[in-house]
């Protein structure tokens, strides 16, 4: 079923009691032509692009548990590109880009709403980081300004200056987003159904099987499925999961936490970034102000929030904010995120023919559209698109890092 103002009208008639499934909860075949082990953003989209754009629709997405119940569902849904090194600029400005599109190509719609974003600063040192930065991504289309105090003030009435550290300026960063990441699993899983992808949830993927040729299938919770090609796009298990099949990933696994108070009439239109406290915070739609920072200082599995994290970012705030000191904090959780050693994706062939990755990063959330599209055409053609061919797991070995630092917080 197509959604249309049309066909929402005529279910109105019908008391909304003639809406489809949005997907086939599939039984698992023998054997598929592709295997995706992962539910969320990155491993639906991937089996849509290789379903729509590869004409590959004999494949199945296994997912643990249920569908974008992983880091999809525990992410604070900012979609940017304030990164330093081109390869990373070039990458995650396409990205952004590619979120524009992504209602109208999956007929669903994502909440895709335009932020932009301040970064706030607060010495002299930041200020020549950010006119660097804005400098390099102007190279590659992005857009960023520097802001001066004058005008950071006009924009954030409400901020406190001077305060304990000095404000001395901004980074404004028009292009901005924020998706509802629910709609965005959601609509991949759809589109990806209709095009005869099976969705498996609640499948366990517990040993990765292979031959001299490479893989031969999976062994799951729900018995053992064959395949020859098979995509990994998990989220804060990857090396667990790699290692199943030899393939040791160059990644710690690091909680990143987050909060939100009660919900307050609109006050903020923009993203919040405190470049001194290395803390950031916006308001949803619901009202709620989501709030975060950089990640635990400790690996872990964890999706539990600890009372430190909060203290330290709702301190920070008030530092600048101090408007909102009587708000309600409501709840606090945790994401698993899989860091690489240069802050970087790692979207990859492996030695083990037929096993590709896409990995990592610095939160992968934002790059959704466009990773899962790239893993798609990897396994497709075992190549890489050259737009991520410095994303290759080889570069671990060769020391042709990117060692990425821009990026305000791992989120």
């Amino acid at each position: 079923m197509k959604y249309s103002a049309r066909t929402l009208a005529l279910q109105a008639l019908r008391n909304h009691r003639g809406w489809p499934a949005a997907w086939r909860h599939a039984a698992p075949k023998k054997s598929y032509d592709v295997i995706i082990i992962g539910g969320g953003g990155h491993g639906l989209g991937a089996a849509f692009y290789l379903a729509s754009q590869h004409g590959i629709s004999n494949v199945a997405v296994l997912e643990k548990g249920w569908l974008g119940g992983g880091n999809t569902a525990r992410n604070t849904m900012t979609i940017r590109d304030n990164f330093l090194y081109p390869e990373n600029v070039r990458f995650h400005h396409a990205a952004v880009n590619a979120w524009h599109s992504l209602s109208d190509e999956l007929n669903f719609n994502i909440m895709l709403s335009k932020r932009g974003m301040i970064t706030i600063l607060m010495s002299d040192r930041d200020l020549s980081d950010a006119h660097r930065m804005v400098n390099t991504t102007a190279l590659f289309g992005a857009e960023h300004r520097v802001i001066d105090l004058d005008e950071l003030q006009q924009r954030l009435p409400m901020i406190a200056t001077p305060g304990r550290l000095p404000v001395v300026g901004g980074i404004y960063h028009p292009n901005v987003v924020l998706a509802r990441h629910d709609a965005v699993a959601w609509g991949y899983a759809r589109a990806a159904s209709n095009l005869g992808v099976d969705i498996i949830e609640n499948c366990e993927v517990t040993d990765i099987l292979q031959d001299d040729r490479g893989v031969t299938g999976v062994e799951t919770s729900l018995g053992r499925i064959q395949t020859r090609k098979l995509g990994m796009a998990v989220a804060g298990h990857g090396k667990r999961v790699a290692a199943m099949a030899g393939v040791n990933l160059p990644i710690e696994t690091i909680p990143l936490q987050a909060l939100v108070s009660t919900p307050i009439k609109p006050v903020l239109d923009n993203v919040l970034v405190l470049r001194g406290f290395n803390t950031y915070f916006m308001q949803s739609d619901k009202g709620e102000l989501v709030m975060g920072a950089g990640t635990d200082p400790y690996p872990s599995y964890s999706q539990r929030g600890t009372p430190q994290i909060p203290e330290a970012i709702i301190a920070a705030i008030l530092q600048v904010f101090p408007m909102f000191e009587r708000m309600k904090f409501l709840r606090q959780w945790a994401g698993a995120l899989d860091i690489t050693y240069d802050n970087t994706p790692i979207i990859s062939k492996t030695p083990v023919a037929g096993f590709y990755v896409d990995v990592a990063g610095s939160g992968g959330f934002k790059t959704t559209p466009l990773a899962a599209r790239l893993h798609a055409s990897l396994i497709a053609n075992d190549r890489p698109d050259p737009i991520i061919e410095a994303y290759s797991l080889e570069r671990f070995g060769s020391g042709r890092l990117i060692l990425e630092r821009a990026s305000y917080g791992n989120r």
